[in-house]
């Protein structure tokens, strides 16, 4: 898609009724996106937009300006996505209604086959704390991307314990992704460290956009989307969780959920869904052999890192996934405390390790 394309998706996509269906129409009818911008409410009927809504759209569109939004988008490093990018998601495209735009910050992989999405309550028990800890955690290390929500509760214990691993998480909002506009803003600190560690935070929803209720169950169709499967840790009847679960079955992606407590009413959702044909699992190790996944860590070792110094090749022949100390490290590769820092420093500007805080290192990947 050239640039001018783009440019009118964007203006088009500001007009909050012009979803994934209506572009696609406008697109199929129209010669170019800049036609069907500037076309007269009876030339969109013709593209089969209902009546009313093209006469809104005609009458909002004096106050949308194309290149101010493209302009705004820049200074805000944000960067897009259509449907024609070489790297739109794979998964996220063979939904039904994929987003013809999406925005985003960080880093987006084409062919990202190993998404698994883990959602649950904002209000979660020490239970669900620490499985939501341990399964994405396990399965970011079984370098796995987790996709969550950047939700308060067990979408934040989710990002947090994948990033604490050393892995790749997606944050899927459903308001715009400028700054000013991530919600909750307790997270935009998070948001930040997401998009810094190399992974993404992204939005269908244009800039501006602010948290109103009914844009979560739409953002809840692209984190299932996005994901080989959904595993829901703790979860109210009437949760969001299981609208994105819900989503997942409609999309033939597997359903796992974590049960609990039949006292806790934190745990109703999960085991409903166990009744309904989720896969209950207690571990990341269920996850991987449910997905057929067991052999991830062979395709990873396929893209290990080779050290370029033989200082580095010792390093990184006493260092995996677990975290290890530096006084560790200093006893098992025999290597002086001044060598083996600076060396480590030098690794971790090449993106082969991870300091993890306190002097404690793990491999990048």
């Amino acid at each position: 898609m050239n640039h001018n394309e783009i440019l009118y998706l964007i203006a088009l996509h500001h007009f909050p009724k012009f979803g994934p269906q209506r572009i696609l129409r406008l697109q199929k009818y129209f010669s170019s996106l800049e036609n069907a911008f500037k076309a007269s409410a009876q030339e969109l009927q013709k593209a089969k937009i209902e009546e009313n809504i093209a006469n809104e759209f005609v009458s909002a569109r004096i106050n949308i300006n194309p290149q101010a939004l493209f302009e705004k988008i820049q200074k805000e490093n944000i960067k897009i996505l259509t449907l024609e990018s070489e790297n739109y998601p794979r998964l996220l495209k063979e939904i039904y209604a994929p987003p013809p735009l999406l925005y985003y910050k960080g880093k987006l992989e084409k062919n990202s086959d190993f998404n698994v999405a883990i959602v649950g309550s904002r209000k979660h028990s020490s239970y669900g704390k620490l499985a939501a800890e341990s399964i994405s955690g396990e399965l970011a290390l079984n370098g796995l991307t987790i996709v969550s929500g950047l939700a308060l509760g067990i979408d934040t214990l989710a990002h947090n314990a994948c990033l604490s691993a050393g892995g790749t998480t997606i944050a899927v909002l459903g308001t715009g992704i400028d700054r000013q506009s991530v919600y909750p803003t307790s997270n935009r600190y998070l948001a930040d460290k997401i998009v810094a560690e190399n992974g993404a935070v992204i939005s269908e929803f244009p800039l501006g956009t602010l948290p109103l209720r009914h844009n979560f169950p739409q953002r809840n169709r692209i984190i299932s989307g996005l994901s080989l499967a959904t595993i829901v840790i703790e979860a109210g009847e009437k949760s969001g969780a299981l609208i994105t679960a819900a989503f997942a079955c409609e999309q033939n992606r597997d359903v796992f959920a974590v049960p609990g407590s039949i006292f806790s009413p934190a745990s109703a959702g999960p085991n409903n869904l166990i009744k309904q044909g989720a896969k209950p699992i207690s571990s990341a190790a269920d996850i991987m052999e449910a997905l057929s996944l067991k052999n991830i860590s062979t395709y990873i070792d396929n893209k290990k890192i080779i050290g370029e110094t033989t200082e580095e090749e010792i390093i990184l022949k006493n260092l995996d996934h677990e975290a290890r100390y530096i006084d560790e490290l200093i006893r098992l590769t025999g290597l002086n405390a001044s060598v083996i820092s600076g060396t480590l420093t030098i690794m971790e500007m090449k993106g082969m390790v991870k300091n993890l805080g306190g002097m404690q290192y793990v491999l990048a990947r």
